[in-house]
């Protein structure tokens, strides 16, 4: 697929929205004490809660959102989605409790249709055959945010532990600008459908896609996948504390740099893979890249393990934009929206239930009373990958 017009576009206003996501994650630790965490365990257990509201709402207006950009377009959804996000940072930049900072996330996740309405829009103007490349493309505009932002939140909590908030804001604001200008809409009128009383059920959304023929394996694979990887986003900034004594700054040069690999794995060698080899054996190396750096980073205690499984780690990102694609191919251009934001409110309840049983684990293993063993949560994510091999095998010739 060609990078032109509407799709530069899309990928645009992603990267800037991922620089606003990623500039928060390296002060986390830090904002937990902020509002009271007596220690590092106990912050990652209040941050995991924070993540699993916001999952929480995601989940619950995940497939509205998508069934109203099906029915009124991606623009105007979008637009809302990032109007929603500026306000949010504002409210956590000026939060002094953990129950105004819980209130913001949830807030955020209510609207959180950013990712749901971009892979919506890419699967409109997307060829079939494109689509596992095209969705690998927004994986790397995240990458490249991740990059940015993560580095710019460590520099910038050095002035004010809330100056990432406050940068994010007027990033995410000038993103609803850009967008508002240069954004055209992808879904055409004849291609739109009805909105209705059932779309605002996301249970009765998430019913329908796993009745449509051919859906409910990549589905499923997809939760398990995205369950087992929210490892990383949920304890990366304390494993690092805990393990290595890393302040925000050097968290925020690792996930910088496991940004870089992203984008070049899913820019560069995902299109040139599936183009060589095919989608399906592409799929399986990025699986047995997951199983391996889960088992890596479970046993690891020196720096120079974190960059040999870091590259490795990245050649598992291509799994999602591959299963993605699987799941779109199999309905037609006015369930797009819908099938995208059953994707999301099924990566929702794995954000949900993830963040409290890891940060549960993360502290059982490092709390002093048991076996210390902070890399648990890494093997359990890694069994939770070759759980899913089989699954993953019946895709195989399709």
């Amino acid at each position: 697929m060609k990078l032109r017009g509407p799709f530069l576009f899309i990928l645009a206003t992603l990267l800037i929205d991922a620089i606003g996501v990623g500039i928060v994650f390296p002060i986390m630790p830090d904002l937990m004490d902020r509002v009271g965490a007596k220690s590092t365990a106990e912050g990652a257990l209040w941050g995991g809660i924070m993540m699993s509201a916001y999952a929480a709402a995601m989940f619950l207006f995940g497939p509205v959102i998508g069934s109203l950009s099906d029915a009124y377009g991606r623009r105007p959804v979008l637009i809302f989605a990032l109007v929603t996000l500026t306000i949010d940072y504002i409210i956590m930049a000026l939060a002094q409790t953990y129950w105004v900072l819980l209130l913001g996330r949830i807030l955020a996740g209510m609207a959180g249709a950013t990712y749901i309405t971009a892979t919506a829009y890419i699967a409109d103007i997307a060829k079939p055959e494109d689509r596992s490349a095209a969705f690998g493309m927004i994986g790397a505009a995240f990458g490249i945010g991740f990059v940015m932002g993560p580095a710019l939140g460590g520099l910038a909590s050095g002035i004010h532990i809330t100056a990432p908030f406050w940068i994010a804001a007027v990033l995410s604001g000038a993103n609803v600008i850009f967008g508002f200008f240069i954004l055209p809409e992808s879904l055409k009128p004849e291609n739109r459908r009805p909105f209705g009383r059932r779309d605002l059920n996301p249970f009765g959304s998430i019913i329908r896609a796993f009745a449509i023929v051919g859906l409910a394996v990549p589905l499923v694979c997809l939760f398990v996948f995205e369950f087992a990887n929210m490892t990383y986003v949920t304890l990366w900034a304390f494993w690092g504390r805990e393990v290595f004594g890393w302040d925000g700054f050097t968290i925020g040069l690792t996930l910088s740099a496991y940004g870089i690999l992203i984008a070049a794995v899913q820019a560069g060698l995902l299109p040139s893979l599936t183009a060589r080899l095919g989608d399906f054996p592409t799929l399986m190396l990025a699986l047995a890249a997951s199983i391996t750096a889960f088992i890596g980073f479970g046993f690891t205690g020196a720096v120079w393990a974190v960059v040999i499984f870091l590259p490795i780690s990245a050649l598992s990102d291509m799994a999602p934009p591959l299963m993605t694609a699987y799941a779109a191919n199999r309905v037609g251009e006015d369930m797009q929206g819908l099938v995208q934001g059953v994707i999301a409110a099924l990566s929702s309840v794995a954000a949900v239930v993830s963040p409290l049983l890891l940060t549960g684990v993360f502290e059982a293993a490092t709390d002093g009373e048991g076996v210390y063993f902070p890399g648990a949560p890494f093997l359990l994510a890694g069994v939770m990958v070759v759980a899913i091999v089989p699954l993953v095998w019946r895709l195989r010739g399709r």
